[in-house]
């Protein structure tokens, strides 16, 4: 409801290399979803991302760089920081889990675990990948040579190596919260979307569910959070990081503000640590699960998974700078699809970016404020004669010189802002770019259609017609600078300001379109527009983007 509070999370990221643009997704969909949320002044809301800084990848990380892991962590998590700020990701905590208040808070998780008896200590024994910082059963393995030609098993998921491992641990009882993980689920039918990934986290309940261990001997790892009650055992990294979605609220004092009201947007490959084992720790430790997980896919390149070995491994830097900021952002948002992987690859970028902002959008905004059109460079008045009000926008079939499709336009129009909200809320951002880039089009249509151009202003019928053309296109534009504020927040506050709309006229619950239309005054009619500030998105050139590229290798 109106004035409840949210906590929106991405995933915390390993500090064991810099951020790629699969990390920036993730951060994108959380910040496009706050920033929704913000325009429909719904109530207090924060984003909260991070560094994930413990483990045994980060000491080995740390050791192949003949550095630190305390240096490496600072080093890195300052990557992720300039990378995020960069990409204008609107973060309002910045969690590292090296943080004593974050240590603090791990501990007495680990006592609420204790306490209430879903700990004890058991051997184990499996095949363990450290890149993942998981064990994993022989049904999720493959069998591969290694780089000598002997034989080896990976992770089927991941194709990373993985190695036999025996150690006294202690165990996390899992397997005693199947029925309660089962009836939160069928409570809370949307507590995972996409619903694939609520169907895949269903089928896991089915099967086998076995205990978890939940810390590693201190001999193997030393960069951790040692067990309170142990120090010869240090915290799983698993339950450390995922911890931070307390932290970051306070717990174990203040948290009942904010939890159990929180989002987690995670990528697929860390869907079962969030959706069966986060749930499952905390039901252990008295607290709620989260409100919703939002799952997203990964992004390949020209169809290959990225990786450091292929060299294909995308740098959103390079991607800012070759695209800007917006660019970067709208291109990430508009093709991906959380249900399935995405492919990268610049021609793509570029052809998506020229034709749907520089051309569409730029162009239509460029050529209805232009001085040779409007050269009072006033938002015009709408005549209700020159377009007559119909009750049926289907049964229209054009009055005068409004046409048919005129009608479509302004039925389409009108009932964008709720269709872009509820895109929003079930977490598909992409088709709510789809539907604004449609009307975009159709408004062109109506440009191109009627020619405003070729109107003689000196008629007064005519002048009062071209003035309605450019009052309806003007009217659109602003929806779409509106709506467009979580995507591309730099490119709709130039749109906005051109349209002489104000900072607090750029909200969703104030938003009305084509009021002279349902016979309603309109505060922007008559108002001066302003000033110009140039080419709303430039064109990019294919042989730039590929020079930049080839340069930056």
């Amino acid at each position: 409801g109106p004035g409840r509070r949210l906590l929106l999370s991405t995933p915390i990221f390993y500090a064991n290399g810099p951020p790629h643009i699969g990390h920036l997704y993730s951060a994108l969909l959380a910040d496009a979803l706050l920033r929704h949320r913000r325009l429909r002044a719904a109530g207090p809301g924060r984003l909260c991302t991070g560094t994930d800084e413990h483990g045994l990848k980060i000491q080995q990380a740390a050791a192949a760089a003949g550095t630190s892991p305390p240096e490496l962590c600072e080093r890195v998590s300052g990557l992720f920081r300039q990378a995020l700020t960069q990409a204008g990701v609107a973060f309002t905590d910045f969690t590292r889990t090296s943080e004593l208040r974050h240590q603090r808070a791990v501990r007495h998780f680990w006592g609420a675990l204790s306490d209430g008896g879903a700990l004890y200590k058991g051997s184990y024994e499996g095949w363990y990948c450290t890149p993942e910082e998981c064990f994993l059963p022989e049904s999720q393995l493959a069998e591969r040579t290694d780089a000598q030609g002997r034989p080896c098993k990976v992770s089927l998921e991941s194709g990373h190596e993985v190695h036999w491992t025996k150690e006294e641990n202690y165990m996390f009882r899992l397997s005693a919260f199947r029925d309660p993980l089962q009836d939160w689920l069928r409570d809370n039918p949307r507590a995972i979307s996409p619903d694939p990934f609520y169907q895949r986290v269903l089928r896991w309940l089915d099967e086998d569910l076995p205990d978890l261990s939940v810390s590693r001997e201190r001999s193997r790892l030393q960069w951790g959070i040692p067990v309170p009650s142990d120090p010869t055992q240090t915290i799983y990294v698993w339950v450390d990081a995922l911890v931070n979605y307390l932290s970051v609220v306070g717990y174990p004092e203040s948290h009942a503000a904010w939890w159990p009201a929180a989002h987690h947007v995670v990528g697929k490959d860390i869907l079962k640590f969030h959706a069966l084992y986060w749930p499952a720790l905390l039901l252990a430790a008295g607290l709620a699960p989260p409100e919703r997980i939002l799952v997203h896919s990964h992004w390949t390149v020209r169809g290959q998974k990225m990786s450091k070995s292929l060299g294909n491994v995308v740098d959103p830097a390079t991607c800012v700078g070759q695209y800007g900021v917006d660019g970067f952002r709208y291109f990430l948002l508009r093709q991906g699809v959380p249900e399935r992987d995405c492919d990268y690859y610049d021609e793509k970028v570029v052809k998506l970016l020229n034709s749907e902002l520089a051309d569409a959008l730029g162009g239509l905004l460029n050529r209805s404020t232009a001085p040779s059109i409007n050269p009072s460079n006033t938002y015009p008045c709408f005549s209700e004669a020159c377009f007559p009000k119909v009750l049926d926008s289907g049964e229209a079939k054009g009055m005068g010189r409004v046409s048919a499709e005129d009608y479509e336009l302004v039925a389409a129009v009108a009932s964008l802002p709720a269709q872009v909200a509820g895109y929003f809320d079930s977490f598909q951002i992409y088709k709510a770019l789809e539907c604004i880039a449609q009307c975009v089009r159709q408004t062109n249509g109506f440009f191109q259609r009627h020619k405003p151009w070729k109107l003689d202003r000196s008629v007064s019928t005519e002048q009062l017609w071209l003035d309605t053309i450019l009052h309806v296109t003007l009217e659109c534009l602003r929806v779409y600078g509106t709506l467009l504020q979580p995507v591309v927040p730099h490119m709709a506050d130039k749109m906005l300001s051109r349209l002489a709309v104000g900072p607090g006229e750029r909200g969703l619950s104030s938003l009305t379109f084509l009021a002279r239309y349902d016979g309603k005054p309109c505060p922007f009619e008559g108002r001066q527009l302003g000033p110009d500030t140039g080419v709303l998105f430039q064109r990019l050139e294919k042989s730039e983007t590929t020079k930049n590229r080839k340069q930056e290798a």
